[in-house]
């Protein structure tokens, strides 16, 4: 494992098809070459995860994103223009040139520009497009920091750029321009009011003709504890509860702790819940605990996106990226 590798590292490593960890305002990817095959195989066999769950494609701007689509609609030029750089990602019809790999098969390709200055860097000296979902083994909770994504792999990802902690610590926004209506097919930091703000009115949830899209499983960026989401009253309640039953039972809070309740105390302003969600989840998880209780956050459109990765964590696991 590289300690500290520099970008031409990097660069020569995804040349020669390997997966490289990278870091984005998001959270991390594992990277490599979106069109090379077996690149891509080697990210699923990384990750563990079903080779029909699609890669979102990483690239340096707009224009090169529009390369890579089989059409681009005014909605996408206004939604680039909008929010690119930035925790966006924009699902289209796919260019013939772009390997089923990446796509699962589907006629349809994830996009995203990410506003990273290491990330724009190594994309615009690769001149080419990366697929990155999250640096973390499929299902499980997505990599903030380059140390996660060190744990995760070990020496089977031997370079990491460290580009610190992620700004945003959420996966991206993903918008489906694919249809006939624009749908937003997970919520990230980027909320329903300001996509509707650039293109007008959006639906939510995916539909019957709705493509599969990164990280949308029932069950996802879960910690290996179970996980209930509780309001801040019945959650104390439910953890003396479980402690009293012999249980090893810790607390996710918003804002304030609560005498004799162990657990992690988040900040209680969106921004910063979202930067500390999955690194406390980590830190918890570390520790051992069986249960994991979770204050629910606001049901409110800004929320959207911490509501649903707690809900994710919090389905049962009989059921990903960046």
């Amino acid at each position: 494992m590289h300690a500290n590798p520099s970008l031409d590292e990097a660069l020569a490593a995804l040349r020669r098809g390997e997966a490289i960890g990278l870091p984005t305002e998001t959270v991390y990817g594992l990277a490599a070459d979106a069109h090379d095959p077996e690149a891509i195989r080697r990210i699923y066999a990384l990750k563990g995860r079903p080779s029909d769950h699609p890669l979102i494609v990483h690239v340096a701007d707009a224009v090169t994103a529009s390369r890579w689509a089989g059409d681009w609609p005014d909605a996408a030029e206004a939604l680039a223009e909008a929010f690119w750089p930035g925790p966006l990602t924009l699902i289209l019809p796919r260019a013939a040139s772009v390997p089923d790999e990446v796509t699962g098969g589907q006629d349809t390709v994830g996009l995203r520009v990410p506003s990273h200055p290491m990330a724009l860097a190594l994309l615009r000296a690769f001149e080419g497009g990366l697929a990155a979902p999250s640096a973390n083994r499929f299902g499980r909770i997505s990599p903030t920091t380059a140390q996660h994504v060190r744990e995760e792999f070990g020496d089977a990802v031997p370079i990491v750029l460290d580009g610190g902690e992620c700004e945003v610590g959420l996966e991206s926004t993903i918008v489906d321009l694919s249809g006939d209506t624009p749908r937003i097919l997970r919520p990230g930091k980027l909320s329903r009011p300001e996509i509707e703000e650039v293109i007008g009115p959006v639906a939510e949830g995916s539909d019957g003709d709705s493509p599969r899209a990164s990280g949308t499983l029932a069950s996802h960026y879960a910690p290996r504890a179970g996980v209930e989401l509780l309001a801040r009253a019945p959650l104390v309640a439910r953890y003396h509860e479980l402690t009293k039953r012999g249980q090893k039972v810790a607390a996710l809070l918003r804002g304030q702790p609560f005498k004799g309740v162990e657990g992690e105390v988040l900040p209680s302003d969106l921004a910063g819940f979202g930067h500390a969600l999955y690194a406390a989840l980590r830190r918890l998880d570390a520790r051992g605990f069986d249960v994991l209780l979770a204050e629910l956050p606001p049901h409110s459109a800004p929320w959207a996106a911490i509501n649903d990765r707690l809900r994710r964590a919090s389905a049962p696991r009989d059921a990903d990226g960046t």
